[in-house]
């Protein structure tokens, strides 16, 4: 599965099966953490077998059933911290589709004080991601236009119409998909975020969706 693939494939899934997470898959992920983290100064961690987060067994807490594996998002607090746990946990979720599991973003509805999560002096777990196999592959969520979250027009470029249709397909809180795309007079790319829960973090998750359809090599943020 291709990324642009997996970007269409991937639906937040709430319900996980018993199904533990195959050792080659484990490796990849674990892999990719220690890249994300080297890249971002993050220190995510990839907990597995560790229900404690959403309940203890099978009894479920929150929005999230079931869910024994997950993403803790964990850093220094600062400039740039909420939007990089967006965009570096989003290359995460994607690489999870890739390899046939299925995820979904935790902000709030998870037992932070009770997930034995490593999180040092001065840093902050911000939120997690749930992850395993799910009971279903989870269903689409209705999508604004291109017009309601970006300066597109019939002259733009084609590398930002696709940036932008891509950027659509990232999941934001609670769908509200509060973001615009503008493309400046000297063809950099403004990305901001409107007021809302964890807007950085999905400035963060819209800002690496729309690289990898405009392709990097062709963006210069502002």
């Amino acid at each position: 599965m291709d990324i642009l693939q997996a970007i269409n494939e991937r639906h937040s899934v709430r319900l996980y099966s018993d199904k533990p997470i195959e050792t080659e898959a484990l490796a990849v992920l674990q892999e990719e953490v220690r890249r994300c983290n080297e890249e971002s100064g993050l220190r995510i961690q990839l907990m597995v077998n560790e229900p404690k987060a959403f309940g203890a067994g099978k009894t479920s807490y929150g929005l999230v059933k079931n869910a024994a594996n997950y993403f803790a998002l964990v850093g220094t607090p600062g400039e740039g911290f909420e939007e990089k746990c967006g965009y570096f946990g989003q290359r995460l979720v994607l690489k999870a589709q890739q390899l046939g599991l299925n995820t979904c973003w935790v902000g709030l509805t998870y037992k932070k004080g009770h997930a034995p999560v490593d999180v040092r002096e001065g840093e902050k777990l911000l939120l997690v991601i749930a992850l395993g196999y799910g009971v279903t592959p989870g269903t689409p969520h209705k999508s604004k236009s291109s017009e309601k979250v970006s300066n597109l027009t019939s002259d733009s470029p084609d590398w930002f119409r696709k940036g932008v249709e891509t950027a659509l397909l990232a999941p934001t809180a609670v769908n509200q998909q509060q973001f615009y795309l503008s493309l400046e007079k000297d063809e950099k790319v403004a990305a901001k975020a409107k007021l809302g829960f964890f807007a950085k973090v999905d400035l963060g998750i819209v800002k690496y969706h729309f690289e990898l359809g405009a392709g990097k090599e062709n963006i210069q943020w502002v």
